[in-house]
């Protein structure tokens, strides 16, 4: 697949995820870099990179880097994360200007694979949590591969409304979800988190003002529920400690112990594909061996949320996935929108 291709299948699944802003961009992206217009020059020496690098979202996080740090006024008045509104016209004549007079700086920009620490995530990992806590109540050691950010480590402090009035999570919370599930009835339960731990080859520090903007800058600009759930988790991080350290999945994991009368947790959301398959392989077996210690008082849990299928044949879901030890037997739980909201429990 070339770049070309990228930016336009990049372009229909920001159009199918919500983003008209993003899929009319990518659009014009293609029509001015096949036209050898402003986009050629930034992009330069970076068409080689693999399709999963996302090379449209990292120039298009890139630019909004800018327009949210104040660097690129022009396009403010566009840019709905900053309280404007897009013009495909003259936002795209304003956005062309940024890349014709910013175009060394973006090009830095580049090299940063975009992290985007999407929040709505933990709806479908605190409720499988919750799943977790019907048949394991136990004080959770939780463990995150892949965490960025950390912020979906904070879950349990993040609210989560339903549609018949139902809620979880603390009523003060400035992260809402709103109908965040539906299907099979969770029981409500009192998750204790005793420890929060993740690992990501370039973690963000949500704490920096830069982490903060770096996170900020990969939320598509239209988007703005993302925006608002965003926001508060980084309000809920500089009140809730996590661990989040610079490793690899396989190292973090190599390194994990059980612990006695707790429920140790790995998990991760939508990561697995940025794993080479030998990683992969390699993760599940680190996994199954830690699991083949569990014992009742020592169990261990991995969940996540994935893009899976249900059988060789079928097509791939997000499906949220539960597997325990003693035991080992994973289960599907349910599905989820990619961003995570809503999850549907069967």
């Amino acid at each position: 697949m070339n770049l070309v291709q990228a930016l336009q299948r990049q372009a229909v699944a920001c159009e199918d995820l919500g983003s008209p802003m993003y899929a009319d961009l990518l659009r014009r992206l293609v029509d001015d870099y096949e036209l050898g217009g402003s986009s050629t020059k930034v992009l330069a020496g970076f068409e080689s990179l693999p399709p999963d690098a996302a090379l449209g979202l990292r120039l298009l996080g890139a630019v909004h880097r800018l327009v949210l740090s104040g660097a690129a006024p022009e396009l403010a008045a566009f840019y709905p994360s900053v309280g404007g509104e897009w013009d495909p016209v003259l936002g795209w004549e304003a956005f062309d200007q940024v890349l014709l007079a910013r175009g060394p700086e973006l090009r830095n920009l580049l090299t940063q694979a975009p992290q985007t620490n999407e929040v709505g995530r933990s709806t479908a990992l605190y409720g499988g949590l919750l799943r977790l806590a019907e048949v394991v109540p136990l004080p959770v050691r939780l463990f995150e591969i892949g965490a960025s950010g950390g912020l979906n480590l904070r879950a349990d402090h993040f609210r989560y409304n339903l549609a018949d009035g139902t809620s979880y999570g603390p009523a003060e919370s400035p992260v809402v979800l709103e109908d965040a599930w539906s299907g099979r009835e969770i029981t409500p339960a009192a998750v204790h988190i005793a420890e929060r731990v993740g690992s990501d080859i370039s973690p963000v520090n949500p704490l920096s003002e830069d982490g903060a903007l770096t996170l900020t800058s990969y939320v598509w600009p239209d988007m703005t529920a993302r925006l608002e759930r965003l926001r508060g988790a980084l309000e809920v991080a500089r009140k809730v400690p996590a661990d989040v350290r610079r490793e690899d999945a396989l190292s973090f994991l190599r390194n994990l112990e059980l612990a006695e009368g707790h429920v140790t947790v790995i998990w991760h959301s939508v990561m697995w594909q940025y794993l080479a398959p030998e990683d992969q392989a390699a993760a599940d077996k680190l996994i199954n061996a830690l699991g083949a210690k569990a014992t009742p008082a020592t169990p261990l849990a991995h969940l996540c949320l994935e893009p899976m299928r249900r059988t060789p044949d079928a097509e791939p879901e997000f499906l949220v996935v539960l597997q325990t030890w003693p035991g080992g037997v994973p289960r599907i739980l349910g599905t989820a929108d990619p961003h995570g909201l809503p999850a549907h429990w069967e």
